[in-house]
């Protein structure tokens, strides 16, 4: 199994004493149900597993009484268990297809006698048949594709290694050559591949990238399907917004145009269908902010944004093939940056940060923004060998020098400083 940071996570609530049930969330695919099946089998002596998808009637066992006694009972008679009280751990997953289990989770809780995980992908699109949300029962956490730090484990990258990276970023100074080179090459691999773990597994197991490249297409075709089955009346929109994100990014302003869809189109009109995106957790949104300023929601602009997918290898998968082989090769500035502008939003979101750029009057613009120690951090993402050049980011330094934290450049290149730039390559934005 590879290797994931969410196993930690978890067994620090395994061993919380304000016991709550723990919501998995996640795109599909992304392996939750996987990492659950593990930590259930190192740290528990009993598993039972639930899938509502797979087994429709097990959601039989959630209605009329939902006490814990009338529930276990019926789930049993139905061929789970064991059920041993204290030992045992109890996995309800496609959870968003019995919101009935969902509301049924206070209960269970509170009783006391089993642990529980719920998980599910696509949990926004049935929210109005939960009857009772579980709060304070019910602790959520998000888990995504791998990020690049766990896409080097699953390269046999030595602790050793990424610490002496980590020292690198940490101290701003530049890696020995070859390290740098070996990163770059494995970050390129990165920007190919991604992190879904099928994909990932599938890549260490074949030398032929094309069975890395059928997988993440199988993968984006069952995000299509999904779409076409659970997103209502706005499935044309949907997935209209879903296929247009490649070709969005790869235009020099990546902002969202919505003419490009309609050229009678407006941002409202796609609102529910972007939202179900986001819910669904198949794309990333970078809001625009004209000012820099805390906190960034009073400035925001939700109808102007940047629309990213979860994971760099799909992306990749959705261009002319002839790309994957260029990249390998060095030239990570294919389709004006799209694929590390796309990285550096995902690293950011996986380490829990909300996403969103700077843009005044179309004149000047930031990539990112993030809020650190009470200030504003910013993030400069360049792709060519142009990289100190950064107009906007000086300006801003100039202006506003006393509200930004730090003023970063992440390239293919070594790490450097000029004043109070850094330069970073693009690998360390994993420790961010």
């Amino acid at each position: 199994m590879l290797k994931r940071k969410i196993i930690n996570i978890l067994l620090n609530w395994k061993k919380s004493s304000e016991k709550s049930a723990l919501l998995l969330k996640g795109a599909r695919q992304v392996g939750k149900t996987t990492v659950i099946r593990e930590f259930a089998k190192t740290y528990y002596e009993h598993f039972v597993e639930v899938n509502f998808e797979l087994d429709p009637k097990a959601k039989l066992a959630f209605e009329e009484k939902r006490d814990t006694a009338t529930i276990i009972s019926k789930l049993s008679l139905m061929g789970y268990g064991p059920f041993v009280k204290g030992k045992t751990l109890v996995f309800f997953d496609e959870i968003q297809s019995c919101p009935n289990a969902r509301t049924a989770i206070k209960f269970l809780v509170e009783e006391g006698q089993f642990d529980y995980i719920e998980s599910g992908s696509l949990l926004g699109i049935n929210y109005k048949d939960v009857s009772s949300y579980p709060v304070g029962f019910e602790e959520q956490i998000d888990m995504y594709p791998l990020d690049f730090e766990e896409f080097l484990w699953a390269m046999n990258v030595s602790e050793d290694v990424i610490g002496m990276i980590r020292e690198a970023y940490e101290n701003c100074q530049p890696l020995p050559d070859f390290v740098h080179e070996q990163m770059m090459r494995h970050y390129r691999n990165y920007l190919i591949v991604g992190g879904m773990p099928q994909v990932v597994t599938t890549y260490m197991s074949n030398a032929d990238f094309s069975a890395t490249l059928r997988q993440q297409k199988k993968i984006m075709k069952s995000y299509r399907d999904d779409i076409a089955k659970y997103a209502g009346s706005q499935k044309v929109k949907a997935k209209s917004f879903f296929d247009t994100i490649p070709v969005q990014l790869s235009k020099e302003k990546k902002r969202f145009i919505f003419n490009d869809l309609d050229p009678k189109a407006k941002s409202k009109d796609y609102e529910d269908a972007a939202l179900w995106l986001q819910d669904a957790g198949t794309a990333y949104f970078s809001y625009n902010t004209n000012a820099l300023e805390l906190p960034f929601i009073f400035s925001e602009k939700r109808n102007l944004y940047k629309a990213f997918l979860l994971d760099t290898g799909l992306l990749c998968s959705c261009w002319k093939e002839s790309i994957q082989w260029q990249v390998i090769n060095g030239n990570i500035q294919i389709n004006e940056g799209a694929l590390t502008e796309n990285y550096v939003a995902a690293e950011l979101v996986r380490h829990g940060h909300d996403l969103h750029y700077y843009d005044h009057n179309s004149r000047q613009e930031l990539d990112f923004l993030f809020q650190e120690n009470n200030k504003i951090s910013v993030i400069e993402v360049k792709s060519g060998d142009n990289f100190k050049a950064h107009a906007s980011l000086n300006s801003a330094l100039g202006y506003f020098g006393d509200k930004i934290e730090r003023a970063m450049v992440f390239s293919k290149f070594n790490v450097d400083s000029i004043g109070r730039v850094v330069y970073y390559p693009l690998y360390m934005t994993m420790f961010i």
